[in-house]
């Protein structure tokens, strides 16, 4: 699949919105949900937000072994993300705010761990069932960071067939979306479903025909967002 700057940054732009409300993104951002293993309580952390019991201890490791400012001292909780609860642990929270927010280093890092995290294995998953277009890249990376993956549950809730076993793309990405806004709304979480606002701002665009993603702003839960330096 092949972006261009302005596709790639737009999408970076409404995931970090859909997440902390910046388009920017918080790399300081800490929310706590009681949408963990069994429904616990897990922190959730960052520019684009990853779980304490998802991919949060890989994140601390990176930064821990990229030597930023507070490396040190989360090097102490870094083989305790996910297997000690930490919601709780106001030390550990204070060095995650502080990193996010002073240091570059977590900065940078963030956005590897992002990218090799999230990002990548979307688009690769895109590429391998036939996607092309922005807006379907854009469905498929948010799936990615909300749920870790296109969701079989999900899935099984529509017959078409991905582009690369002859189904139409548009109408696949239409019937997913669609798919993926009941399910959200129907959840027995009330954090995810109040989440389905990602939902309808995808199923707005499919509307427009905006597949190509150059129609902007776009409106993600109230925020208007374009790409980088566009407004």
């Amino acid at each position: 699949m092949n972006l261009t700057k302005d596709q790639r940054s737009l999408m970076e732009r409404i995931i970090n919105t859909a997440e902390t409300g910046k388009a920017e993104g918080n790399y300081a951002a800490i929310s706590i949900y009681a949408d963990g293993p069994h429904d616990i309580k897990q922190i959730t952390y960052g520019r684009s937000q990853t779980t304490e019991y998802g991919n949060l201890r890989k994140l601390v490791k990176m930064y821990v072994a990229a030597n930023g400012t507070l490396s040190a001292a989360l090097a102490l909780y870094a083989e305790k993300v996910g297997s000690v609860p930490l919601t709780d642990n106001a030390d550990f929270k204070n060095l995650l705010r502080s990193a996010g927010k002073n240091d570059p280093v977590m900065r940078i890092i963030q956005d590897q761990f992002f990218e090799e995290t999230y990002f990548s294995p979307a688009i690769k998953w895109a590429d391998v069932n036939g996607f092309t277009k922005a807006l379907s890249a854009l469905v498929v990376y948010d799936s990615y960071i909300h749920s870790g993956s296109i969701l079989w549950v999900i899935r099984q809730k529509f017959d078409e067939n991905t582009p690369a076993f002859g189904g139409d793309e548009k109408k696949w990405i239409s019937e997913y979306t669609k798919a993926r806004n009941d399910w959200l709304l129907n959840h027995q979480r009330p954090a995810v479903q109040a989440s389905a606002y990602r939902t309808k701002a995808y199923l707005s665009q499919i509307e427009k025909e905006n597949w190509d993603l150059s129609i902007f702003p776009i409106n993600m839960n109230g925020t208007n967002v374009t790409p980088a330096g566009n407004g």
